[in-house]
């Protein structure tokens, strides 16, 4: 299923599956037509687990034909917005090769691999969704950076799970482009850097586990206005997911609706030479094979 937040004409936030590129369905219309009960937002629906996952497959099997009248919205007439508000976003560091590389020339990291995952938190108050504007304040920064990395959205408590239990625990997948400011980093410490408000635009959708063969062999890529700046596969992750999960869960404990941002890979904006940022007026697109493409615009927030 691909699972998606969105309002109509500026009403209330509704979980929808999207059926096909064109199409969002309501799931709260679904259930209520056939007397039965779904979550009303993505969260709870995550925290629910498989028996609301059966459910909602088991209405939107039953086809448009059986689907009530006004369940049914084009994309267009619908703002997307970001698919939940995570209790808590894990960011990775330093996970593809070439970005250790490149970040060791231009942000003064540890050339060497790191032998552990590198490990940073974002706040819920950073998520934005589709559409919505990244906040570019220049009395606070000017080298504003993207990076397009996949999200794992835990599904169940994990807590000391081993690699091979790991997958066990994903709900599904989705996007975040990790936005930064590189030059708020405080005595090596990204906190600030990282956390700012709309520096973490999440969606457009999440995809179900079961709905993504293989979240270690995906592309995924990013555009500014237009110009690709990242383009890699998942494949090339130093730490894969599973161990990622491990790692983690070692001593945090991973709740329903929790957020991995598993890492970048090199094409960052400190990386290129000379170095490029993110300006008021410029458009970005993260994509990611499977996913989709989540699309912000940079605006002035002073």
């Amino acid at each position: 299923m691909r699972l998606v937040t969105y309002t109509l004409d500026d009403g209330p936030h509704v979980l929808g599956a999207r059926t096909d590129p064109d199409h969002v369905v309501d799931l709260a219309a679904l259930a209520a037509h056939a007397g039965v009960e779904l979550p009303l937002d993505l969260l709870s629906f995550v925290r629910a687990g498989a028996p609301a996952r059966d459910t909602a497959a088991r209405l939107l099997a039953a086809g448009p034909s059986g689907w009530p009248a006004g369940a049914v919205h084009r994309i267009a007439e619908v703002s997307l917005r970001a698919p939940l508000r995570p209790g808590k976003i894990i960011g990775v560091g330093l996970n593809y090769v070439e970005h250790v590389a490149e970040s060791s020339r231009s942000l003064d990291t540890d050339k060497d691999l790191p032998p552990r995952p590198v490990l940073f938190s974002k706040p819920a108050t950073a998520v934005t969704g589709p559409g919505q504007p990244i906040l570019h304040n220049a009395d606070l920064t000017t080298q504003l950076d993207w990076e397009c990395e996949l999200a794992v959205v835990i599904g169940r408590t994990a807590f000391r799970v081993s690699e091979e239990e790991a997958y066990d625990h994903v709900f599904g997948y989705s996007i975040v482009n990790d936005i930064s400011a590189r030059d708020q980093r405080r005595s090596g410490q990204w906190f600030f850097s990282k956390g700012q408000d709309s520096y973490a635009p999440f969606g457009p959708a999440v995809v179900t586990a079961d709905d993504v063969p293989d979240p270690m062999d995906l592309d995924l890529s990013l555009r500014v206005n237009g110009v690709t700046k990242q383009k890699s596969n998942t494949r090339h992750m130093l730490f894969p997911i599973a161990r990622l999960i491990a790692d983690i869960s070692s001593g945090v404990t991973l709740e329903p609706g929790d957020v991995i941002a598993t890492g970048s890979p090199s094409g960052v904006g400190a990386g290129m030479v000379p170095p490029e940022f993110l300006h008021p007026g410029d458009t970005v697109e993260a994509t990611v094979e499977g996913i989709g493409t989540l699309t912000n615009p940079v605006v002035d927030a002073r």
